[in-house]
């Protein structure tokens, strides 16, 4: 599991791990938990290119569609192929095997939250 207190926070409910230029992205558990069973996850091609605040992705579950977005500039570099096959992991896992997508980035967009002010942000 991921080192919550270092990641990076949206106010959409995605969580960032950096590790040099490449942004590793997922869905925090808070997340997780309002969509209920993640049935389907539909994530951008490797190669493409994002833009921060844009959908990039769809999370299905048993309750509801939620949409995935980008929170950096960048190029796709890695997609999760597990989560793909197994959507649970987004549930089960969040902040570990259930991570989404890589993107490799120029700078990391303001706004961003730390652990505290997401879980502020939440209620939590």
């Amino acid at each position: 599991m991921t080192d919550l207190t270092t990641l990076h926070y949206t106010t959409e409910h995605e969580w960032i791990a950096v590790d040099g230029d490449v942004a590793t992205v997922g869905i925090t558990d808070f997340a997780a938990d309002k969509l209920g069973d993640v049935v389907f996850v539909e994530l951008p091609e490797v190669g493409g290119s994002v833009t921060g605040g844009t959908v990039v992705g769809e999370i299905e579950s048993t309750k509801s569609v939620g949409e995935l977005y980008a929170p950096v500039d960048g190029e796709v570099v890695e997609t999760n192929q597990t989560v793909v096959d197994d959507p649970s992991l987004v549930n089960s896992d969040p902040f570990g095997e259930g991570w989404l997508v890589k993107v490799r980035f120029t700078a990391l967009p303001d706004g961003l939250l730390d652990r505290d002010a997401y879980t502020t942000l939440v209620g939590e």
